[in-house]
């Protein structure tokens, strides 16, 4: 079956080459200018995922994400082009699954929908699916499960983005060695796209706050002050 994406942007480009790219990768692409056209179609037509601008005429990606979560829990990826954080926290809280800054690469918008729509087919088989062998990394009281994007911590369920998980997973592969911030960021975002320090600072603060919700005592995520971070050996 094939998976349908809805873009909703006012910049008739990026709609354009994005819709390209991703019908190239197999999907169906319904395109939008704006979030009150978008959730008038989407009220009657639902998708498998959403990619959303924030900024945008009539009906902001906000308030669209508000009325989608209000009966639908479908993958959500937020198009931001601001400095601060204060939009991106503010829609993960909502309940976002992750968000791209603008400008962005397309390969890399394309592998956070495969990894998002491939945790929804797991979820939706009650995790039945093939899971390969080595797909389950335990250190300590740390679970993640690579086929599933999915993290817990002494038990409890840690709701991580897709960025979340990759920058989770590559400090602990290997605990108490020291992961730079260029390789933080290759992990996370993929080798020749680059952010800047402060983006991967922003994803571990957020992270360290998520934890530290299930365990106030979480300390496992160690900052090297100039030279990166590390996971602590458990």
């Amino acid at each position: 079956m094939v998976q349908t994406i809805a873009l909703v942007d006012d910049d008739r480009n990026i709609l354009t080459s994005v819709s390209i790219a991703l019908e190239a990768e197999g999907y169906e692409v319904r395109t939008y200018t704006d979030g009150d056209e978008a959730h008038r179609a989407l009220s009657s037509r639902p998708v498998d995922l959403a990619v959303l601008d924030i900024k945008m005429p009539r009906m902001d990606g906000m308030e669209l994400l508000q009325r989608i979560r209000q009966n639908s829990a479908m993958p959500v990826i937020f198009l931001t082009s601001k400095d601060d954080e204060i939009d991106e926290l503010q829609g993960l809280r909502m309940g976002a699954d992750d968000y791209i800054k603008k400008p962005f690469s397309q390969r890399l918008l394309i592998e956070r929908i495969k990894a998002l729509l491939r945790r929804e087919v797991l979820n939706a088989s009650g995790g039945k699916g093939t899971v390969e062998p080595g797909s389950v990394m335990v250190r300590g009281e740390l679970v993640l499960d690579n086929a599933r994007h999915s993290c817990t911590w002494k038990g409890q369920e840690i709701d991580l983005t897709v960025t979340e998980f990759l920058l989770v997973k590559a400090l602990a592969q290997r605990p108490g060695h020291v992961k730079s911030r260029d390789q933080l960021m290759d992990a996370a975002y993929g080798e020749h796209i680059y952010v800047d320090d402060r983006t991967i600072d922003s994803h571990v603060k957020r992270l360290r706050k998520k934890f530290k919700v299930a365990d106030q005592d979480f300390a496992q995520i160690e900052t090297l002050y100039g030279v990166g971070y590390k996971y602590r050996d458990a």
